[in-house]
């Protein structure tokens, strides 16, 4: 697949006007035969949570922040436990939520490990004097606010270990893991809100920060236009501003199906990068696209029958 080509993945499903929905996303990627099925698996189980959530009467918030936690537990995807190494052969995580009404965001980069990124970003949000705090600063606010440090031993896997000797091996520094994680809703009182989490690409060096725990790279809300969570080529991502973009679009009443399509294509044409994005409008429809052969995905809605989930 060439980084030109856009896959549709949706067609008409979604929600009707005014109806809460959701959909999270597993990482855009290649994803191995053996493994689309537990991967999808996890982005239905993180559906489910969210939908108990927003079914409940909760906020797009609190929703988004559900899933994202259910998925940084699953290891199979990169994000919290089983999250890729650095080129030290350490674990750094960035994660960013955000909420569309006000505006107001909460993120960490380069954070040392700690089991749930998303929630000491959503911390930082409801703390609401910083937006986004990096490295040992983000750890000493986690920390302050009741956090447990964790270790790089404890959170890796026997996969994520193996996959950056191999990518070390090969002298590669820029090895794209794949497996981000994020989600976005639209709740039943017309609130919107996005999640995204990451370990970042294998083999990183020391400190590199990338796409998701920037509000308007990967991760952004705005009530005006809908939430985006993006996931694929960081560095591609954040020179786009692709969620703004995207955003952007959604404001303008463009179908969220289509403006998933129009920042993937122009992704692709302007910096040849490639990934995936999900998106929630106002309106509480969905849409989603990636140029990769996979991005692992599954959504819920007010009136639809069952969890839906694909790659």
């Amino acid at each position: 697949m060439t980084a030109h080509d856009v896959t549709r993945i949706t067609s008409s499903w979604g929600t009707e006007a005014g109806a809460w929905g959701m959909l999270v996303h597993g990482g855009a990627g290649d994803v191995g035969a053996e493994r689309v099925a537990r991967h999808v698996d996890g982005c239905r189980a993180a559906a489910q949570a969210a939908a108990e959530v927003l079914r409940g009467g909760g906020s797009a918030l609190e929703a988004v922040e559900r899933a994202v936690i259910v998925l940084e537990d699953d290891p199979s995807f990169n994000a919290g436990t089983g999250a890729c190494l650095n080129a030290d052969g350490l674990i750094e995580l960035d994660a960013c939520i955000m909420e569309g009404t006000g505006l107001r965001a909460g993120a960490v980069c380069a954070l040392p490990p700690f089991l749930n990124p998303i929630a000491i970003a959503r911390a930082a949000l409801d703390d609401g004097r910083h937006v986004l705090y990096a490295g040992e600063g983000a750890a000493r606010f986690a920390v302050e606010r009741g956090f447990v440090r964790s270790t790089s031993e404890a959170m890796t896997t026997e996969s994520s270990r193996a996959r950056w000797i191999a990518v070390r091996d090969k002298g590669d520094n820029e090895g794209w893991a794949g497996g981000t994680v994020g989600a976005v809703a639209r709740d039943s009182r017309g609130g919107t809100a996005a999640a995204t989490s990451t370990g970042g690409r294998v083999n990183k060096r020391v400190g590199r920060v990338g796409d998701s725990p920037v509000p308007g790279a990967g991760n952004y809300a705005d009530d005006d236009g809908g939430a985006c969570s993006a996931t694929g080529d960081g560095e591609a991502v954040l020179r786009l501003c692709l969620g703004k973009r995207a955003i952007d679009l959604l404001a303008v009443r463009a179908h969220p199906e289509e403006a998933a399509r129009s920042v993937i294509r122009s992704m692709a044409m302007r910096t040849g990068g490639t990934g995936g994005v999900i998106l929630v409008d106002r309106d509480g429809r969905l849409g989603l696209a990636r140029n990769t052969r996979t991005m692992t995905w599954a959504a819920a809605g007010e009136r639809l029958r069952e969890v839906m989930g694909g790659a």
